[in-house]
């Protein structure tokens, strides 16, 4: 179920500071329709054939961000819907994403991913040594690399949060010098979303604190 307090509650946190993508992975058509009439209008997804389902059942104007682990032969099946793929982490899959993208003659809005929570051994995501190399090589022409993503640690440690978020803002704003057109810092979900917002985050991802029951 949608609940409008929590959503509420969320925008008024986040007036002025930062963006909200609502993490729908596993939810209903009705529960999104839900959050629509409310007036939020962008979406997370972590699995193709969901993200292009409930694309293709709601409406149209829906921001769809792919937000987890890319496959590359899933490349082709969402790029007609997603509005932003989040979660880029090799060369390898800008090179998959910029070639479907030309046969769409379509530009692709993209963030690279960063694993910057190091004790979460099972995180993906691209080592912040290798930060540079990688812009520079996703600079195809179907691609708008628009910022970075990182996800917080797993831990109720809220400094060890804190000094992830920071490292994240940090990193950003190295990029940014690199490429001022970097707009787009997405970190904090349900559990650590103030602080990465205070952290420097532009667009955040919740979805348990939004959709009860959500795994």
């Amino acid at each position: 179920m949608f609940d409008k307090d929590h959503y509420e509650e969320v925008k008024k946190r986040l007036e002025g500071r930062a963006e909200l993508c609502a993490v729908s992975k596993m939810h209903s058509i009705e529960e999104i329709q839900c959050a629509y009439d409310m007036g939020q209008r962008r979406f997370g997804e972590n699995k193709a054939g969901e993200l292009v389902s409930k694309a293709n059942a709601l409406p149209k104007d829906i921001e769809w961000h792919f937000i987890g682990h890319l496959q590359r032969n899933k490349v082709r099946q969402i790029l007609p819907y997603v509005s932003c793929i989040e979660s880029l982490d090799s060369v390898r899959l800008a090179e998959e994403i910029e070639k479907e993208a030309a046969k769409l003659d379509k530009t692709v809005s993209c963030l690279l991913e960063f694993h910057l929570a190091l004790k979460d051994e099972n995180k993906t995501g691209l080592p912040e040594e290798e930060a540079l190399e990688v812009l520079r090589a996703c600079r195809l022409p179907h691609i708008n690399i628009k910022g970075i993503m990182a996800m917080g640690p797993h831990t109720e440690d809220e400094a060890e949060i804190r000094e992830v978020f920071q490292r994240g803002r940090a990193l950003f704003e190295r990029l940014q010098k690199e490429d001022p057109g970097l707009t787009v810092l997405s970190m904090g979900m349900s559990d650590d979303y103030p602080i990465a917002v205070d952290c420097g985050a532009t667009l955040v991802r919740i979805g348990s604190y939004l959709f009860h029951g959500e795994p």
